[in-house]
């Protein structure tokens, strides 16, 4: 008989990482300094693993008004905002955040996540959305939820956009129609085509939605995100942004016409039947947004921080890929190198994090950094020393740093750049190939049968557990290897997952490196 419990027993993939000792994840933070160091371990180290684009969530400002409205409302609100949960903070927020944006109404919800649930209660079994496959989960979600038609298009493929939406005006001309994208998207920093998306929207009487949580407070002159960025904000339905990354404090908002918002209020599960937002985070996000609105040099601080970041990463010779944000992606392509990448950043003293599928593409693994506008330049010029040591330690960049590269050109207000030109490497991994490296794991799991998949998985574990565990027979053994393996001995089992990985998966083509 099947056991529900027994996919969780048989899950390989956190023992793996845990006996090689590099399991990246729920990492204990024991304290922070002003949000750029934090301690864990007792170490101090540098945070570019944050979205506090802003850095405010250690200003004394934002902590103050969140204490105030502790001592006046108390820690909760003890219900839903349909019933008991709405307090005068929380309309007070909503009209703010509806003037910001240039909307008729906002709706604040308790986190993003559920923010973008609410979607799900204004699509109906008639209605169809058209989604970028690389949208957030809570997108995916929140459409799963409705009982809409999902049609999903590649990744910023326009093209295939259109194709879709002509093949629903020819065979549903009825259905009701709209798109959804995330603005920036979170892990490689590039933008929507937000100019081409609303000629289709308007070519195929469709509606917009933009998931703003990466931009709102970021781009745009005023910070008010992506449709802001390219002047197109009257013809954008609907904006999604949340208040845990740039606002520093914990919520999210949808704001759009009256009615439809309304509708959400009365309509969404995650509306009526959650606890509202606190009144610490409520207040937190509100004096945020006036510092947001005060304040547009902290904006412009964090995108001079995001080219200088960007372009000292490629003067070294890696790759930032597509992005144009100050979410700057590190392409390190193999999955096992990239954890092992990971911990020798977090030995060095910086904490950034580990991307790997299904996140982002098979054979796209990435170290993805972002950055707040209170980082110092000798915090940021440690970083790039840090990241620079170990990438050529690990091979990922050249002993000598490349003579030219490609400069990254920011999404300032006013300059309309959607994505800056990836390497050839990069692209190769976004389209799930190798460059002859053999197959992912996750490829060589969907091209086998569950027995040789598992068999394949049962070896690797092996390795990994031997290599983390070494006996008196495996060390005599090593005593009898090469001079250049023995001299990587500390590096034993990273490199014996990697190598005893590539050696199952190439079919027999023996690498002795």
């Amino acid at each position: 008989m099947s056991d529900v419990f027994e996919k969780c027993r048989s899950w390989k993939d956190y023992r793996i990482a845990k006996a090689t000792g590099l399991y990246p994840y729920y990492r204990s933070i024991e304290e922070s300094f002003g949000a750029t160091e934090v301690q864990i371990e007792g170490r101090r180290i540098i945070m570019v693993g944050s979205n506090n684009y802003l850095g405010l969530s250690a200003d004394p400002r934002v902590k103050e008004a969140a204490i105030k409205a502790v001592e006046r409302f108390g820690t909760t609100c003890s219900g839903s905002r349909l019933l008991n949960g709405t307090l005068a903070l929380h309309e007070e927020l909503e009209q703010r955040l509806a003037k910001f944006l240039n909307r008729e109404a906002a709706v604040v919800i308790s986190t993003g996540f559920q923010t973008n649930l609410a979607l799900s209660s204004i699509l109906g079994r008639h209605d169809i959305v058209f989604a970028d496959r690389q949208n957030h989960a809570s997108l995916v979600d929140g459409i799963r939820l409705s009982f809409a038609t999902e049609r999903k298009f590649r990744h910023n493929d326009l093209d295939h956009l259109e194709q879709l939406l002509q093949q629903a005006a020819e065979k549903e001309p009825k259905a009701g129609k709209i798109i959804i994208t995330d603005g920036v998207f979170s892990m490689e920093g590039d933008l929507c085509n937000l100019p081409r998306i609303v000629e289709l929207a308007k070519k195929y009487n469709a509606r917009v939605m933009t998931d703003d949580a990466h931009s709102m407070g970021v781009l745009g002159e005023k910070g008010r995100g992506t449709s802001e960025y390219f002047g197109l904000e009257a013809e954008t339905d609907l904006v999604m942004g949340t208040f845990s990354k740039s606002f520093a404090s914990l919520g999210g908002v949808l704001a759009g016409p009256q009615e439809v918002i309304n509708y959400m209020r009365h309509k969404s599960r995650s509306v009526i039947f959650s606890a509202s937002m606190t009144p610490a985070s409520i207040a937190a996000a509100t004096k945020a947004l006036e510092i947001i609105e005060a304040e547009p040099q902290r904006r412009a601080r964090l995108l001079d921080i995001a080219e200088k970041m960007h372009n000292g990463f490629r003067a070294m010779g890696f790759d930032t890929g597509v992005s144009v944000t100050p979410v700057v992606p590190v392409h390190i392509g193999d999955q096992v190198k990239c954890f092992r990448f990971w911990k020798a950043l977090h030995e060095a003293g910086v904490f950034a994090n580990p991307v790997v599928p299904p996140a982002v593409e098979a054979g796209h693994a990435l170290i993805r950094t972002s950055y707040m506008a209170t980082h110092t330049d000798e915090q940021l010029d440690r970083v790039l020393d840090i990241f620079e040591q170990i990438g050529k330690k690990l091979d990922i960049i050249p002993q000598t740093r490349p003579s030219s590269y490609t400069p990254v050109q920011i999404a300032r207000p006013g300059t309309f750049v959607l994505s800056n030109k990836a390497s050839e490497k990069w692209a190769a991994a976004s389209a799930g190939l190798n460059g002859g490296n053999g197959f992912s794991l996750d490829q060589l799991s969907r091209m086998s049968s569950r027995e040789v998949a598992g068999k394949l998985f049962d070896a690797v574990e092996s390795l990994t557990w031997r290599a983390a565990n070494l006996q008196p027979e495996d060390l005599r053994k090593l005593g009898q290897m090469p001079m250049k393996l023995w001299e990587k001995r500390a590096n034993l089992p990273g490199m014996l997952l990697e190598k005893g990985a590539n050696l199952l998966i190439r079919n027999g083509h023996e690498d002795r490196s």
